[in-house]
């Protein structure tokens, strides 16, 4: 089922996670530990998630080769392991960089062949050792090129002119970004571009993770004065150590309330300030839940026993 069917044909709000691959050498069984634990809160779809490789050049026999090393890989392996393992819905992130437009094309009807309908399109940050975003030179260099580029092959139109293409049939979402995308000159600058993304196609939004709720519900009233009104689904990443007070908003250019600081850095020990950190997620979901989101999407990077924790508290 595509992540918008799902949408409309849910009586109460959906649940969904999000997963990191392994590092390469790992096993897959560490995802399923993770996953087994959580499928009886029945998620709707399982995002997975995919990075640029760190290149490096290296000298063989005199000669420079560009070698792109990716920590990790798999997600399209994984989509196809969720979806027969649990008969859940996949959602592989497609991104813009380290591709031509010719190779997320094929890479797309690699997907269409395999079944995944469902596809969250992001530009995807510079990779490893780089401060800047730079496209591939027949590359897209955003987001919202990426969706078009989809909503054009669901309507049979590739790359090149063909008779009779047969259309792919992909249910496409995109990234919000309730404080705005750290690359934008300004909030209202970056709601255009994510009216533009829709406009070229996209049929809901997921966001980045927030800790504020007045923060996400600006965004949404924003949103719709804006005249964007796809399904916008609030993206929520449970917190468990009083490091991730620094590590979270410097990696992923979001602030964390000075409440949650306070309470979490008054906790006496480690596991007090997993409670207070589970408690205050908990918090979080109810106020979303109470203004109506169509569903929760939880960043569980990899790990599901705090996910598990929040989804019980919310779920029983």
């Amino acid at each position: 089922m595509k992540v918008l069917d799902a949408l409309n044909a849910a009586t109460k709000p959906i649940v969904s996670l999000e997963i990191t691959p392994p590092d390469k050498g790992r096993s897959i069984d560490e995802l399923f530990v993770t996953l087994d634990h959580l499928m009886k809160y029945e998620p709707a779809f399982i995002d997975v998630t995919y990075h640029q490789p760190h290149v490096v050049y290296e000298e063989r026999d005199g000669v420079i080769y560009r070698v792109p090393k990716r920590k990790k890989p798999g997600t399209v392996g994984i989509c196809a392991a969720i979806k027969n393992r649990y008969g859940v819905e996949p959602v592989p992130h497609f991104i813009c960089g380290g591709f031509t437009k010719f190779e997320t094309e094929d890479a797309l009807i690699d997907l269409h062949y395999l079944g995944i309908t469902n596809i969250l399109a992001i530009r995807g940050d510079p990779p490893p050792g780089h401060r800047t975003f730079i496209p591939e030179k027949e590359g897209h260099r955003y987001a919202s090129e990426l969706v078009h580029q989809i909503a054009n092959m669901n309507r049979g139109i590739y790359l090149e002119e063909l008779e009779d293409a047969e259309p792919t049939n992909f249910c496409i979402g995109v990234a919000g970004y309730p404080e705005k995308h750290y690359e934008a000159p300004s909030f209202e600058k970056d709601l255009q571009n994510l009216k533009h993304k829709v406009e070229q196609g996209a049929h809901y939004v997921i966001t980045q993770m927030f800790f504020d709720f007045q923060v996400f519900k600006r965004f949404v009233e924003q949103a719709r004065d804006m005249g964007i009104t796809v399904p916008i689904i609030p993206g929520v990443k449970p917190l468990t150590r009083v490091n991730q007070l620094v590590s979270i908003p410097r990696n992923f250019y979001v602030s964390i309330p000075h409440h949650i600081v306070e309470a979490m850095e008054a906790a006496k020990t480690p596991d007090a300030a997993r409670k207070v950190g589970i408690a205050k997620t908990v918090e979080l979901c109810e106020q979303l839940l109470d203004f109506g989101v169509p569903g929760l999407h939880i960043y569980t990077m990899g790990r599901g026993n705090a996910t598990a924790q929040v989804l019980h508290a919310l779920l029983g």
